[in-house]
């Protein structure tokens, strides 16, 4: 009952209406429970637990009423939403249990489907080690570097590096990024994150091998932030580069790149920003191209210097990173910092926001599905603990460590994972900068001696900002550096330290809590951890013992540390107290410099930190170890154990080169054929008119040799070519394929790279009668730019490339009239061909090794077989399957499935769930009104090809215009957004929106940017006329 005496005023008010209240004062819910004693229940049901501020608020306003029957009825009332409370907190308890159940049961199943289909008995070596085994997907586990402990090791390693120029990206948006300055604590998307990646890409920057490093974050020209968050550009300057940057170059370095997206001039949180993030995609997109280009010039003998990984920070960067990766399809890593799936059981279990009301306020759907996604591309997932591992992203589809380590020990042994992936998990501790560091010598008061000839240096000035609230500013000083989270626990700690007399009399408190300039302009959660802090002071009567000033810098914080230091951090020798649970355990393990508590129990805080501050012995044992160890922890040391994880992925880039004119069609620049993960030539020789499947892909994880890379692809494109030819001479297929002389191919597609604009028709229209009106009411609306040449049309679709060509024969429509079409739902690519001897299309083979990373194969499709001969509808006396297998409909990169009533079948959300769980990943998306599944590589999609066209062809994104109708099938939401114009046609694919998007994660209202300028509506008619103003209103016309 410590800290919480409103109970025990509640009691006796509770006491004094006692039985007093009769059946006519009485509310009428009283009255109609009858005999009631609130005593009884204050005490049965909520003294088990409930310490609620809101509900002491209510207690305020109760007392204060003159009024005895009113303040009577408000005890009433305020009794009865404590017991609502309680209630809800025991039901979703239940619901928990349930849900955890329900998740055992799933993944026990998804590991005994993936272990019949692997179809072998496990052996010793399958059965794995511990959770916390860094390596699940090529690397070895005894790749262990030893830790930096001496500058020799750290010069040895350098010098192993000489002669690399590696080119990386990291990806943080949300919050205020600059070099210097960094306004920590302004607000909570401005925090330890920002911190953590300027000093990982400075640092980077500054590591042999490493030659340029670009922060891409959101550009702020807000006028509420300050005018350097506006600005494009901002090198980082090396702290300390200890002779490792010798080989400087033009465009070397780490720079932090701002990327113009979402609305202009004005600074949103990151909950708000989901629906502009393929706007970022687009716009960083176009920066690493001319970047790579640029390095190219400079230092890759003019071929272009891709990235040799893209780095996303936290879910929103995590969407974007997968999305980036894949359209240039090099490897991806991802960093939580934090998850959603935690802060989402945490936000339930507190009982004060339904799941909906928590998804509303914090996008928190949206923001899981983006780590779903980040599991799926990600080649290693960086965490800073173990606890992370094991608690924490163990709550995601994609994620099984027993599952995971089953799949390494098959990859030591060289045995096929049958199409099943699982990322790499690297716990690498976070850095720390000793630049700042300065020894001083002191006496035992911490007093710095100086003399004439060297005088002491003034005390800096945060010193005194802090000083001045203490009484007896000599005792040795706690300090706590926390934004005002209630996460960050600052109210228990004041309420330990004001709790315990012996510990008050020998220490102060300092509390650091970000910057602030009055409560009232803080967010409403910050401004309530402030208040409470600011009430316990008052309460314990505190105030010559605490600190909290309203302002520092980021450069303060050294001196902080040196304050405290002076008194009596880790970098300074400072003991520390830290959560038993998470990351500091695994830092403790390391230093052993403090002691570890319980951070709900005030008892314990309070008696390790009077155990530190009373023991000399302890404090000054703390010190020496934190100060001897510390270097194990060292900006460096983080880099380079960062560093060897990379270079653990297979490289993966581009594999054509285009030369600066355009003029030439692509070739070959890899020693490799995509350094795919699986390599089975056949499957590119299986191809007709259609894209009939003729076999599997065969796709899994055995290893390749990565030899004869270029004579393999050379070879395989003179196969493909004889085939071809002989099946449009002998069955007149309309198909044909890319040929290996590219002197004879030049200009081959030169109408899409010569096109002023190119409007991309992704309208996904319920019959072919629909789609060929929309597709006549464009051109007409467009006729000119048409018979000009300026305007170029691609086809946008879920059907198959014979699926194309008999509807644009049945409507009088040459193929022709479009340069490319993307085709099953973005797995392949074609394009129009004027030389008929081969055929009316030409696939763009390029593209499927571009997009075939994680590609699942033959395993995928085995289970996807599985899954649709298990739905079936219950209520027919037959048990009618709903899912078939659409054999004629499939592809290498693309299963399809009929589904007979779309009304029955799960919804996407749920055949993802039950793939990730396998560790299979793919990209699933019902179209043509929901009759239709398409199964597609993870990183495949209609808005991908249309970035590989800009990647391939130098497309510019911002000329190209897509039309959609009101909804669409369930990839509708990648359309919308980007650099692009979007059209959307009122009264078209209006119905597909109830069907296929009514069980969805998160609505998408919050991924669609309709108020982007970029994006317009035509009138309900949706003439050719009014396609035509839409345009007008663009600035196309």
């Amino acid at each position: 009952m410590a800290g919480n005496d409103w109970i025990n005023s509640y009691l006796e008010a509770i006491l004094d209406v006692g039985p007093g209240l009769d059946d006519v004062k009485s509310s009428l819910l009283l009255r109609e429970r009858g005999h009631f004693s609130p005593t009884r229940y204050f005490v049965e049901e909520v003294i088990t637990g409930y310490d609620e501020t809101d509900l002491h608020r209510s207690w305020v306003r109760a007392a204060a009423t003159r009024s005895p029957q009113e303040r009577n009825t408000r005890l009433e009332n305020m009794s009865w939403r404590i017991w609502n409370l309680a209630r809800q907190k025991k039901q979703h308890e239940g619901e928990e249990a349930q849900r955890k159940a329900k998740r055992r049961l799933e993944r026990e199943r998804g590991r005994r489907e993936a272990a019949a289909d692997m179809s072998e008995d496990l052996s010793e070596g399958e059965k794995g080690d511990a959770v916390s085994d860094v390596s699940t997907h090529g690397g070895s586990n005894k790749v262990r570097l030893p830790r930096i402990s001496s500058v020799d090791a750290m010069e040895t390693w350098a010098n192993q590096q000489k002669g690399k120029k590696l080119y990386m990206v990291l990806i943080s948006l949300h919050g205020l990024i600059r070099a210097e300055n960094m306004e920590l604590g302004r607000d909570s998307d401005t925090g330890g994150q920002v911190k953590y990646v300027v000093e990982l890409a400075r640092a980077l920057g500054s590591m042999p091998g490493v030659y340029r490093v670009d922060l891409l974050t959101r550009q702020v020209s807000a006028p509420e932030v300050d005018w350097s968050y506006g600005e494009p550009t901002e090198m980082l300057t090396p702290r300390n580069s200890d002779g490792f940057m010798d080989e400087m170059g033009e465009s070397s370095g780490a720079y932090i790149i701002r990327i113009p997206f979402g609305p202009k001039d004005k600074y949103i949180p990151k909950e708000l920003l989901w629906p502009y993030i393929p706007e970022f995609v687009d716009g960083a997109l176009n920066h690493v191209i001319q970047m790579s280009k640029a390095l190219g010039e400079q230092i890759g003998g003019g071929h272009p210097i891709w990235p040799v990984a893209i780095h996303g920070h936290y879910a929103d960067a995590g969407d974007s990173a997968a999305l980036l990766a894949g359209a240039l399809n090099v490897p991806m890593l991802f960093t939580g910092h934090s998850l959603g799936r935690d802060k989402l059981e945490q936000l339930l279990q507190q009982g004060r926001l339904s799941k909906d009301e928590i998804n509303m306020t914090y996008k928190i759907m949206r923001r899981i599905e983006a780590e779903e996604l980040s599991l799926d591309a990600s080649e290693i997932v960086i965490t800073s603990t173990r606890q992370e591992i094991e608690e924490q992203w163990r709550l995601y589809d994609g994620f099984d460590p027993v599952l995971g380590r089953k799949l390494r020990a098959r990859i030591r042994r060289n045995v096929s994972c049958y199409g099943r992936f699982m990322p790499r998990m690297a716990v690498i501790p976070p850095g720390m900068e000793f630049h700042h560091i300065v020894p001083q010598d002191g006496d035992m008061d911490g007093e710095t001696d100086g003399n004439e000839e060297h005088p002491a240096s003034p005390d800096p000035h945060i010193w005194s900002e802090i000083m001045r609230f203490f009484t007896n500013p000599r005792k040795p000083m706690i300090l706590a550096l926390a934004r005002p989270d209630p996460k960050k626990n600052i109210t228990t700690l004041v309420t330990a330290f004001g709790e315990c007399r012996p510990l008050r009399e020998l220490a102060n408190l300092t509390l650091i809590m970000g910057n602030r300039d009055g409560i009232d302009e803080m967010s409403s959660t910050n401004a309530s951890v402030l208040l409470s802090v600011l009430k316990l002071i008052d309460k314990y009567d505190l105030y010559g013992q605490v600190a909290y000033p309203k302002h520092h810098k980021q450069s303060d914080v050294p001196d902080i540390y040196r304050l405290a230091a002076k008194t009596k951090a880790t970098a300074y020798g400072l003991p520390i107290v830290a959560t038993k649970n998470g990351g500091p355990v695994d830092i403790h393990r390391v230093l052993d410099n403090g002691l570890l508590v319980d951070p709900h129990d005030q008892l314990s805080i309070a008696d390790a930190l009077l155990k530190l501050v009373a023991d000399k012995q302890l404090w000054a044992r703390c010190q020496q170890n934190g100060l001897k160890n510390i270097h194990l922890f060292s900006w460096p040391e983080h880099c380079k154990t960062y560093l060897s994880r990379i270079a653990s992925c297979k490289p993966r880039h581009p594999q054509w080169q285009r030369s600066d004119d355009g003029d030439e069609n692509s070739e070959s620049e890899s020693p490799g054929d995509s350094l795919r993960d699986i390599q089975d030539l056949s499957l590119n020789l299986r191809f007709s008119l259609d894209g009939e499947k003729s076999g599997t892909s065969g796709n899994d994880n055995s290893l390749e040799s990565e030899g004869n890379g270029a004579d393999r692809m050379s070879k395989l494109e003179n196969a493909v070519l004889t085939w071809s030819r002989g099946i449009s001479k002998d069955a007149r297929k309309a198909v044909s394929t890319e040929k290996a002389d590219q002197n004879k191919t030049a200009g081959r597609f030169p109408a899409l790279r010569r096109r002023k604009n190119l409007f991309v028709i992704a309208v996904d229209c319920d019959t072919d009668t629909g789609l060929l009106e929309t597709i006549r009411k464009i051109f007409e609306a467009v006729a000119k730019g048409r018979s000009e040449g300026s305007i170029g049309f691609i086809l946008s679709t879920s059907l198959t490339i014979s699926e194309i060509h008999s509807f644009l024969v049945s409507g009088g429509l040459s193929p022709n009239v479009f340069d490319a079409f993307i085709c099953n739902s973005g797995s392949d690519l074609y394009y129009s061909s004027l030389n008929r001897e081969d055929g009316h299309f030409v696939v763009d083979f390029y593209y499927h090794s571009h997009i075939e990373y994680r590609w699942g194969g033959e395993g995928l499709r085995k289970t996807l077989v599985r899954w649709a001969a298990s739905i079936t509808d219950k209520n027919a006396g037959n048990a009618e399957q709903l899912v078939t297998a659409a054999e004629q409909l499939s592809t290498d990169y693309c299963y399809a499935f009929k589904v007979q009533k779309p009304g029955m079948v799960p919804p996407v959300k749920e055949l993802k769930k039950l793939l990730r769980i396998q560790a299979l990943r793919c990209h699933v998306i019902y179209c043509q009104n929901g009759t239709r599944l398409n199964v597609i590589p993870v990183l495949a999609s209609r808005s991908q090809a249309l970035r590989y066209l800009y990647i391939r062809w130098g497309v510019e994104l911002s000329k190209m215009v897509v039309f959609v109708g009101e909804s669409g099938d369930t990839d509708y939401e990648g359309l919308l957004g980007g650099l692009h114009k979007s059209v959307i046609l009122k009264g078209i694919c209006s119905s597909a929106n109830n069907q296929l998007h009514a069980n969805r994660s998160y609505p998408l209202s919050d991924v669609l940017p309709f108020d982007s300028p970029s994006i317009v509506q035509t009138t309900e008619e949706c003439g050719s006329d009014d396609i035509r103003a839409s345009l007008e209103k663009l600035g196309l016309l």
